[in-house]
């Protein structure tokens, strides 16, 4: 089967309904992913709801195929979010689509002390909305029933703030247990979100990871090695999917 395609139900198809895809996502099925008659392809609404189904008709402003498989996914428990500060060049926004292919619920950019980026009121407005856009095209590419949704900039109050309701993991070099550690003492059962920090280029200063600590953080170390902010992200949350038995 192909990519998964995106758009809003009215309740739950049955096996054997006729979808229907028209205007943009239509147009980009037929004409950019070259979707054509007695292909099977995925639909869903990024809400959970997973069909999947054998096109009829492709035409560049109409998609119709016939529901073969129809299914409904909950959202995985605990979830796992992402806080990725600003990066310079397109570091940031590389973590954000392999973080969403990996299965991120929810991604928060951080406006961090050390980060090169700077987001002003108008960007605060562009960048999310790019981040949102790369989020919806990595959820269709990797086939998730959930669309990873892109949240307003935070600051270092923000951050520290999660803590209140999620167990927030920080990214230290300098932190005293590994991740993998962390993942084997906490509760196999435990259902809090896990929020996972990652800092900018320069790291995370001293100040805001005591701040964060302060709020109930924990700080985790990786590895041995000092890896780029565009892939520590996603390296540990391969490292935390294994742990939660995803993989």
């Amino acid at each position: 089967m192909s990519s998964l395609f995106l758009r809003d139900f009215v309740g739950v198809p049955a096996v054997g309904d006729t979808i229907t895809l028209e205007g943009a996502e239509a147009k980009h099925a037929v004409t950019v992913n070259r979707t054509r008659v007695g292909e099977e392809i995925f639909l869903g609404d990024g809400a959970g709801l997973l069909i999947g189904a054998r096109v009829t008709v492709s035409t560049p402003g109409l998609l119709e195929a016939e529901a073969l498989s129809v299914e409904v996914h909950p959202l995985p428990t605990p979830e796992l979010i992402l806080v990725q500060a600003l990066a310079k060049g397109d570091r940031d926004e590389m973590a954000v689509q392999a973080a969403t292919e990996l299965g991120v619920s929810g991604v928060y950019p951080w406006a961090a002390e050390r980060s090169i980026s700077r987001w002003d009121a108008q960007k605060k407005i562009k960048g999310r909305a790019r981040w949102a856009t790369i989020a919806r095209e990595a959820t269709k590419q990797s086939i998730r029933p959930h669309l990873a949704h892109v949240h307003d900039l935070l600051d270092l109050a923000g951050v520290a703030a999660l803590a209140a309701d999620h167990d927030v993991l920080v990214l230290d070099p300098t932190a005293p247990i590994a991740l993998t550690a962390h993942m084997a003492a906490r509760e196999a059962t435990g259902t809090r979100p896990i929020v996972l920090v990652v800092g900018p280029e320069g790291g995370i200063s001293a100040r805001e990871l005591d701040a964060l600590e302060q709020a109930g953080a924990h700080r985790v170390v990786l590895g041995t090695t000092i890896l780029r902010t565009s892939t520590a992200g996603p390296a540990a949350l391969a490292v935390i999917t294994a742990a939660l038995g995803r993989w």
